[in-house]
């Protein structure tokens, strides 16, 4: 099942709980050595305009632990930085990648489409 995460007031009390029960799961599986490639064979899109090491590293870490792979995306290196909008650049990548995470600027806040044949929400 496809679901996008644009804000977590989207998620209910049992879905924030399923999270939790989850990532604690995998931290115990990752602590005692136990392989876990969940996540074998998908790719991950992140899309940042400015530097965000943390996150960056969060999310290539998780990905590697999971058996994923990320491909990180800064403005400079993709058409963002000519002045592409973010939601252009997201409709593209969502042909290709299993998942997108953004991290707009403050100036640049992306706002999520409506669902159509080539929006990420889509089935199509």
């Amino acid at each position: 099942m496809q679901k996008d995460l644009l804000k977590l007031l989207d998620l209910s009390k049992e879905d924030i709980i399923k999270i939790l029960n989850t990532a604690d799961q995998l931290k115990y599986s990752q602590k005692h050595g136990l392989v876990h490639d969940y996540l074998r064979g998908k790719t991950l899109a992140m899309i940042f305009e400015k530097n965000s090491t943390r996150t960056r590293v969060s999310f290539e870490t998780g990905m590697y632990q999971l058996g994923g792979h990320a491909l990180f995306l800064s403005g400079k290196e993709s058409q963002i930085g000519r002045g592409e909008p973010i939601e252009d650049t997201a409709r593209v990548l969502a042909r290709y990648c299993d998942g997108i995470i953004t991290a707009p600027s403050i100036k640049r806040r992306w706002n999520p489409w409506p669902v159509t044949p080539t929006s990420p929400s889509s089935t199509a």
